[in-house]
């Protein structure tokens, strides 16, 4: 729905950062032994550092971060370094969440054009890092935590300028899911609706 919103320059991009956040979180998911994880992740975070022709062949999402991606990199490696967070710390304290939030916000930011439009992808993309994140976790207490601290960034929401319309969509529904306590982003029939005027108002 985000990508279907978003202005056609900007999907190969987008949808090529959340693919590689989806494949992050399975391996965040997917650890059990911490050392493991951050090999892992730290695979990722070399690989993006390293040159396009050096870099392996044939991974789907790796492919598309040379075509998508190429000289904007760091962006990607902010999103490593958030599920590394999320695989190193014993329990997500403040700081902790706020570092993991950032980091999944940054290719958000770096999509945006001028410093007012990416600061306010980054605030869009921090709500719903912590929204999107809320309700797979495991422990009531930290996922109160995520809730809360999305919550304290709900007051400065900004409009998004209309080429990240896609991310009003996510950002939209991430703001409601923070609301309802930290539920799933598309739970309930109100989901859509709120989609849907954030797509076509961009709030």
């Amino acid at each position: 729905m985000a990508l279907a919103y978003s202005d056609p320059r900007l999907r190969g991009p987008l949808g090529t950062a959340l693919a590689l956040d989806h494949r992050l979180a399975r391996i965040a998911g997917q650890t059990s032994e911490v050392m493991l994880g951050q090999m892992r992740l730290a695979w990722w975070r070399d690989t993006l550092r390293s040159p396009v022709s050096e870099r392996p062949q044939g991974d789907a999402v790796l492919d598309r971060v040379a075509i998508h991606w190429q000289g904007r990199e760091a962006a990607l490696g902010e999103l490593v370094d958030a599920w590394e967070v999320l695989v190193a710390a014993e329990a997500m304290e403040r700081a902790d969440i706020l570092a993991f939030a950032r980091g999944r916000a940054a290719p958000f930011a770096a999509l945006a054009e001028g410093a007012e439009s990416a600061e306010r992808a980054r605030l869009a993309g921090l709500r719903w890092a912590l929204a999107e994140a809320a309700p797979r976790l495991s422990d009531p207490t930290e996922r109160e935590r995520f809730v809360e601290l999305g919550l304290e960034h709900v007051g400065s929401r900004g409009r998004l300028p209309r080429a990240l319309r896609g991310l009003a969509v996510l950002d939209a529904l991430a703001i409601r899911a923070l609301k309802r306590g930290g539920r799933p982003l598309m739970e309930g029939r109100g989901a859509a609706l709120a989609a849907l005027r954030a797509a076509v108002l961009g709030a």
